[in-house]
Protein backbone atom coordinates (compact mmCIF):
# COMPACT_ATOMS: atom_id res chain seq x y z
CA UNK A 1 0.00 0.00 0.00
CA UNK A 2 3.14 2.50 1.05
CA UNK A 3 4.26 2.03 -2.81
CA UNK A 4 1.21 2.22 -4.05
CA UNK A 5 0.45 5.58 -1.84
CA UNK A 6 3.72 7.11 -2.96
CA UNK A 7 3.66 6.22 -6.83
CA UNK A 8 -0.06 8.17 -6.62
CA UNK A 9 1.16 10.94 -4.94
CA UNK A 10 3.87 11.34 -7.70
CA UNK A 11 1.49 10.55 -10.36
CA UNK A 12 -0.67 13.55 -8.77
CA UNK A 13 2.34 16.30 -8.53
CA UNK A 14 2.94 15.43 -11.90
CA UNK A 15 -0.40 15.90 -13.17
CA UNK A 16 -0.97 19.31 -11.10
CA UNK A 17 2.42 20.62 -12.70
CA UNK A 18 1.27 19.68 -16.30
CA UNK A 19 -1.87 21.14 -15.32
CA UNK A 20 -0.01 24.66 -13.77
CA UNK A 21 2.29 24.56 -17.21
CA UNK A 22 -0.46 24.19 -19.16
CA UNK A 23 -2.49 26.99 -17.37
CA UNK A 24 0.56 29.65 -17.55
CA UNK A 25 1.03 28.82 -21.28
CA UNK A 26 -2.71 29.66 -21.83
CA UNK A 27 -2.70 32.84 -19.37
CA UNK A 28 0.71 34.22 -21.81
CA UNK A 29 -0.94 33.06 -25.05
CA UNK A 30 -3.62 35.43 -24.01
CA UNK A 31 -1.69 38.51 -22.55
CA UNK A 32 -2.34 41.29 -25.16
CA UNK A 33 0.51 41.81 -27.67
CA UNK A 34 2.31 45.25 -26.38
CA UNK A 35 0.95 48.37 -28.08
CA UNK A 36 3.64 50.85 -29.14
CA UNK A 37 2.54 54.44 -28.73
CA UNK A 38 4.83 56.97 -31.66
CA UNK A 39 4.46 60.39 -31.05
CA UNK A 40 5.61 62.35 -34.82
CA UNK A 41 6.09 66.01 -33.86
CA UNK A 42 6.25 68.56 -37.22
CA UNK A 43 6.92 71.76 -37.77
CA UNK A 44 4.54 71.85 -40.78
CA UNK A 45 1.10 71.23 -42.27
CA UNK A 46 -0.21 67.53 -42.45
CA UNK A 47 -0.72 67.90 -46.76
CA UNK A 48 3.14 68.87 -46.54
CA UNK A 49 4.48 66.50 -44.34
CA UNK A 50 2.15 63.55 -46.27
CA UNK A 51 4.78 61.71 -47.85
CA UNK A 52 7.53 61.70 -45.08
CA UNK A 53 4.61 60.18 -42.60
CA UNK A 54 3.55 57.52 -45.50
CA UNK A 55 7.16 56.61 -45.75
CA UNK A 56 7.37 56.78 -41.75
CA UNK A 57 4.12 53.94 -41.93
CA UNK A 58 5.53 51.64 -44.94
CA UNK A 59 9.52 51.66 -42.65
CA UNK A 60 7.23 50.44 -39.34
CA UNK A 61 5.16 48.00 -41.58
CA UNK A 62 8.11 46.35 -43.38
CA UNK A 63 9.38 45.85 -39.43
CA UNK A 64 6.34 43.91 -38.33
CA UNK A 65 4.57 47.40 -37.07
CA UNK A 66 1.00 48.22 -38.04
CA UNK A 67 -1.39 50.53 -36.86
CA UNK A 68 -3.99 49.39 -34.74
CA UNK A 69 -2.64 46.06 -33.89
CA UNK A 70 0.68 46.63 -32.19
CA UNK A 71 1.78 50.57 -32.59
CA UNK A 72 -0.47 53.58 -32.57
CA UNK A 73 0.54 56.96 -33.96
CA UNK A 74 -0.08 60.05 -32.53
CA UNK A 75 0.70 63.26 -35.05
CA UNK A 76 0.93 66.87 -33.78
CA UNK A 77 1.29 69.64 -36.77
CA UNK A 78 2.59 72.89 -35.79
CA UNK A 79 0.92 74.06 -39.24
CA UNK A 80 4.17 76.27 -39.82
CA UNK A 81 3.62 78.58 -36.61
CA UNK A 82 7.08 77.58 -34.74
CA UNK A 83 5.50 79.30 -31.37
CA UNK A 84 3.10 76.00 -30.67
CA UNK A 85 6.28 73.79 -31.07
CA UNK A 86 6.96 73.53 -27.74
CA UNK A 87 3.13 73.01 -26.69
CA UNK A 88 2.78 70.11 -28.83
CA UNK A 89 5.78 68.57 -27.99
CA UNK A 90 4.21 68.47 -24.18
CA UNK A 91 1.72 67.00 -25.50
CA UNK A 92 3.22 64.30 -26.82
CA UNK A 93 5.08 63.39 -22.95
CA UNK A 94 1.28 64.01 -21.46
CA UNK A 95 0.22 61.26 -24.30
CA UNK A 96 2.87 58.74 -22.68
CA UNK A 97 4.09 57.86 -26.03
CA UNK A 98 7.14 55.35 -26.23
CA UNK A 99 9.33 57.37 -28.92
CA UNK A 100 8.99 61.11 -30.42
CA UNK A 101 9.85 61.31 -34.37
CA UNK A 102 10.90 65.17 -35.17
CA UNK A 103 12.84 66.20 -38.63
CA UNK A 104 14.93 69.20 -38.47
CA UNK A 105 17.29 71.21 -35.88
CA UNK A 106 14.46 73.34 -34.38
CA UNK A 107 12.08 70.52 -33.61
CA UNK A 108 14.79 68.23 -32.39
CA UNK A 109 15.81 71.21 -29.69
CA UNK A 110 12.28 71.74 -29.15
CA UNK A 111 11.11 68.19 -28.18
CA UNK A 112 14.42 67.46 -26.27
CA UNK A 113 13.25 70.26 -24.13
CA UNK A 114 10.01 68.69 -23.29
CA UNK A 115 11.91 65.33 -22.05
CA UNK A 116 14.62 63.97 -21.45
CA UNK A 117 13.62 60.46 -21.18
CA UNK A 118 11.69 59.54 -24.07
CA UNK A 119 14.04 58.59 -26.88
CA UNK A 120 14.02 61.12 -29.79
CA UNK A 121 14.63 60.09 -32.88
CA UNK A 122 15.63 62.79 -35.86
CA UNK A 123 14.37 62.11 -39.24
CA UNK A 124 16.85 64.23 -40.92
CA UNK A 125 18.57 67.40 -38.89
CA UNK A 126 21.58 69.69 -38.88
CA UNK A 127 24.44 70.14 -37.13
CA UNK A 128 22.96 68.28 -33.67
CA UNK A 129 26.42 68.37 -32.03
CA UNK A 130 26.22 72.07 -32.31
CA UNK A 131 22.76 72.41 -31.07
CA UNK A 132 23.85 70.65 -27.87
CA UNK A 133 21.79 67.59 -28.55
CA UNK A 134 24.58 64.78 -28.79
CA UNK A 135 27.54 64.65 -27.82
CA UNK A 136 28.91 62.77 -31.44
CA UNK A 137 27.71 61.34 -34.28
CA UNK A 138 29.20 57.76 -33.04
CA UNK A 139 27.91 57.67 -29.56
CA UNK A 140 25.37 60.73 -29.22
CA UNK A 141 24.50 60.05 -25.46
CA UNK A 142 21.60 60.69 -23.79
CA UNK A 143 17.48 60.63 -25.39
CA UNK A 144 18.50 61.42 -28.89
CA UNK A 145 19.82 59.57 -32.34
CA UNK A 146 18.43 58.86 -35.90
CA UNK A 147 19.21 59.78 -39.39
CA UNK A 148 21.33 63.19 -40.06
CA UNK A 149 20.64 65.43 -42.71
CA UNK A 150 23.41 68.03 -43.41
CA UNK A 151 27.35 67.21 -43.68
CA UNK A 152 30.28 69.58 -45.42
CA UNK A 153 30.09 67.15 -48.74
CA UNK A 154 26.18 68.36 -48.66
CA UNK A 155 26.96 71.94 -48.82
CA UNK A 156 29.81 71.24 -51.07
CA UNK A 157 27.59 69.58 -53.64
CA UNK A 158 25.07 72.25 -53.63
CA UNK A 159 28.44 75.25 -53.94
CA UNK A 160 29.58 72.93 -57.07
CA UNK A 161 26.12 72.83 -58.58
CA UNK A 162 25.65 76.77 -58.30
CA UNK A 163 29.45 76.89 -60.21
CA UNK A 164 28.60 74.52 -62.44
CA UNK A 165 25.99 76.33 -63.28
CA UNK A 166 27.03 79.69 -63.12
CA UNK A 167 30.45 79.24 -63.78
CA UNK A 168 30.84 83.13 -64.10
CA UNK A 169 29.56 83.50 -60.85
CA UNK A 170 32.49 85.13 -57.98
CA UNK A 171 29.70 85.93 -54.93
CA UNK A 172 27.63 83.55 -53.34
CA UNK A 173 25.15 83.98 -50.43
CA UNK A 174 23.31 82.54 -47.76
CA UNK A 175 19.68 83.32 -46.64
CA UNK A 176 20.22 82.54 -42.58
CA UNK A 177 18.05 82.29 -39.21
CA UNK A 178 20.14 83.66 -36.17
CA UNK A 179 17.80 82.13 -34.26
CA UNK A 180 18.57 78.14 -35.83
CA UNK A 181 21.56 76.49 -33.39
CA UNK A 182 22.88 74.54 -35.82
CA UNK A 183 23.70 77.52 -38.50
CA UNK A 184 26.71 78.45 -36.62
CA UNK A 185 29.16 75.67 -37.88
CA UNK A 186 27.09 75.17 -40.81
CA UNK A 187 27.67 77.71 -42.45
CA UNK A 188 31.65 77.95 -41.46
CA UNK A 189 31.20 74.53 -43.58
CA UNK A 190 29.47 76.17 -46.51
CA UNK A 191 31.57 79.41 -46.22
CA UNK A 192 34.90 76.84 -46.70
CA UNK A 193 33.45 74.91 -49.34
CA UNK A 194 32.90 78.14 -51.55
CA UNK A 195 36.08 79.53 -50.74
CA UNK A 196 37.50 76.02 -51.96
CA UNK A 197 35.22 77.01 -55.71
CA UNK A 198 36.89 80.43 -55.24
CA UNK A 199 33.46 82.42 -54.49
CA UNK A 200 33.53 84.69 -52.07
CA UNK A 201 31.00 84.13 -49.57
CA UNK A 202 28.37 86.06 -47.58
CA UNK A 203 25.35 86.07 -44.93
CA UNK A 204 21.92 87.82 -45.05
CA UNK A 205 19.63 87.45 -42.01
CA UNK A 206 15.76 86.57 -41.45
CA UNK A 207 14.40 85.32 -38.33
CA UNK A 208 10.68 86.25 -38.81
CA UNK A 209 8.66 85.43 -42.31
CA UNK A 210 8.42 89.62 -42.85
CA UNK A 211 12.14 89.37 -43.07
CA UNK A 212 12.52 87.13 -45.59
CA UNK A 213 11.96 89.23 -48.59
CA UNK A 214 14.22 92.30 -47.51
CA UNK A 215 17.11 89.63 -46.56
CA UNK A 216 17.15 88.51 -50.07
CA UNK A 217 16.64 91.64 -51.65
CA UNK A 218 19.80 92.82 -49.80
CA UNK A 219 21.56 89.93 -51.02
CA UNK A 220 21.33 91.16 -54.56
CA UNK A 221 22.02 94.28 -53.98
CA UNK A 222 25.50 93.45 -52.52
CA UNK A 223 26.55 91.60 -55.38
CA UNK A 224 25.25 88.10 -55.17
CA UNK A 225 25.83 85.56 -57.88
CA UNK A 226 23.57 82.93 -56.73
CA UNK A 227 21.38 82.15 -53.05
CA UNK A 228 21.97 79.63 -51.17
CA UNK A 229 19.48 78.78 -48.62
CA UNK A 230 20.46 77.48 -45.37
CA UNK A 231 18.02 74.52 -44.21
CA UNK A 232 16.17 75.84 -41.62
CA UNK A 233 11.82 75.76 -40.22
CA UNK A 234 11.17 78.99 -40.84
CA UNK A 235 12.53 78.50 -44.67
CA UNK A 236 10.73 75.13 -45.27
CA UNK A 237 6.95 76.90 -43.83
CA UNK A 238 7.86 80.09 -46.42
CA UNK A 239 8.74 78.59 -49.73
CA UNK A 240 6.72 79.82 -52.24
CA UNK A 241 7.39 83.47 -50.45
CA UNK A 242 11.38 82.35 -50.58
CA UNK A 243 11.02 81.05 -54.24
CA UNK A 244 8.88 83.91 -55.60
CA UNK A 245 11.47 86.48 -54.04
CA UNK A 246 14.62 85.06 -55.43
CA UNK A 247 12.78 85.35 -58.67
CA UNK A 248 11.76 88.91 -58.40
CA UNK A 249 15.66 89.85 -57.40
CA UNK A 250 16.32 87.64 -60.68
CA UNK A 251 18.66 85.75 -57.87
CA UNK A 252 19.68 81.90 -59.64
CA UNK A 253 19.09 80.60 -56.09
CA UNK A 254 19.66 76.47 -55.19
CA UNK A 255 17.85 75.03 -52.41
CA UNK A 256 17.83 71.82 -50.09
CA UNK A 257 14.68 69.92 -50.97
CA UNK A 258 12.35 69.79 -54.32
CA UNK A 259 9.35 71.61 -52.57
CA UNK A 260 11.24 75.25 -53.25
CA UNK A 261 11.31 74.07 -57.04
CA UNK A 262 7.45 73.01 -57.32
CA UNK A 263 6.99 76.99 -56.19
CA UNK A 264 9.09 78.38 -58.74
CA UNK A 265 12.50 78.22 -57.16
CA UNK A 266 15.09 77.77 -59.90
CA UNK A 267 17.16 74.30 -58.35
CA UNK A 268 17.56 72.27 -55.47
CA UNK A 269 19.87 69.09 -54.22
CA UNK A 270 18.87 67.67 -51.12
CA UNK A 271 18.31 64.33 -49.39
CA UNK A 272 15.18 62.55 -50.19
CA UNK A 273 13.21 63.17 -47.18
CA UNK A 274 10.45 60.41 -47.37
CA UNK A 275 13.63 58.17 -47.21
CA UNK A 276 14.95 59.96 -44.17
CA UNK A 277 11.23 59.69 -42.83
CA UNK A 278 11.85 55.35 -43.40
CA UNK A 279 14.98 55.07 -42.21
CA UNK A 280 13.79 56.33 -38.73
CA UNK A 281 11.78 53.95 -38.36
CA UNK A 282 14.65 51.45 -38.24
CA UNK A 283 15.83 53.52 -35.06
CA UNK A 284 12.67 53.23 -33.76
CA UNK A 285 12.68 49.08 -34.08
CA UNK A 286 15.86 48.99 -32.08
CA UNK A 287 14.93 50.78 -28.80
CA UNK A 288 11.78 48.81 -29.17
CA UNK A 289 13.82 45.80 -28.81
CA UNK A 290 15.85 47.23 -25.98
CA UNK A 291 18.69 49.27 -27.23
CA UNK A 292 19.49 52.68 -25.84
CA UNK A 293 19.31 55.85 -28.01
CA UNK A 294 22.22 57.00 -26.81
CA UNK A 295 24.43 54.37 -27.86
CA UNK A 296 22.89 54.23 -31.55
CA UNK A 297 25.10 56.09 -33.82
CA UNK A 298 23.89 58.46 -35.84
CA UNK A 299 24.13 57.95 -39.82
CA UNK A 300 23.98 60.12 -42.60
CA UNK A 301 22.03 59.99 -45.39
CA UNK A 302 22.66 58.30 -48.37
CA UNK A 303 19.45 59.18 -51.05
CA UNK A 304 20.23 62.97 -52.94
CA UNK A 305 17.90 64.44 -55.62
CA UNK A 306 18.43 66.87 -58.29
CA UNK A 307 15.48 69.25 -59.03
CA UNK A 308 15.10 71.84 -62.01
CA UNK A 309 12.63 74.10 -63.43
CA UNK A 310 13.13 75.30 -66.92
CA UNK A 311 10.19 78.36 -66.81
CA UNK A 312 12.28 79.93 -63.94
CA UNK A 313 15.31 79.98 -65.83
CA UNK A 314 13.95 81.22 -68.62
CA UNK A 315 12.40 84.16 -66.39
CA UNK A 316 15.94 84.77 -64.57
CA UNK A 317 17.79 84.48 -67.61
CA UNK A 318 19.84 81.51 -66.82
CA UNK A 319 20.74 78.87 -68.95
CA UNK A 320 21.20 75.14 -67.41
CA UNK A 321 23.97 73.21 -68.89
CA UNK A 322 23.11 69.57 -70.53
CA UNK A 323 25.19 68.10 -68.43
CA UNK A 324 23.21 69.46 -65.28
CA UNK A 325 19.85 69.00 -67.25
CA UNK A 326 20.80 65.58 -67.39
CA UNK A 327 21.30 64.57 -63.92
CA UNK A 328 18.18 65.46 -62.81
CA UNK A 329 15.39 63.42 -61.07
CA UNK A 330 12.62 66.31 -61.54
CA UNK A 331 12.05 68.92 -64.61
CA UNK A 332 9.93 71.38 -64.27
CA UNK A 333 9.32 72.99 -68.16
Amino acid sequence: MGKTSAANNIITVAAVAVLLLAWGMSAEAQQPAKVWKIGVLVSGTQALNASRDEALRQGLRDLGYHEGKNIVMEYRYAEGKTDRLAQLARELVEQKVDVIVVGGTNVAVTAKQATSTIPIVVAGAGDLVEAGLIKSFMFPGGNVTGVARMSADFFGARLKLIKETLPKATQVTALANPKNPGHGRSIKDAELGARSLGLTFQTVNAQSANEIDGAIANAAKGGANALFLMTDTLFNNQIARIAQAAIKNKLPAVYDRADFVEAGGLMSYGVNLPDLSRRAAEYIDQIFKGAKPGELTLVQPTKFDLAINLKTAGQIGVTIPPEVLNRAVKVIK
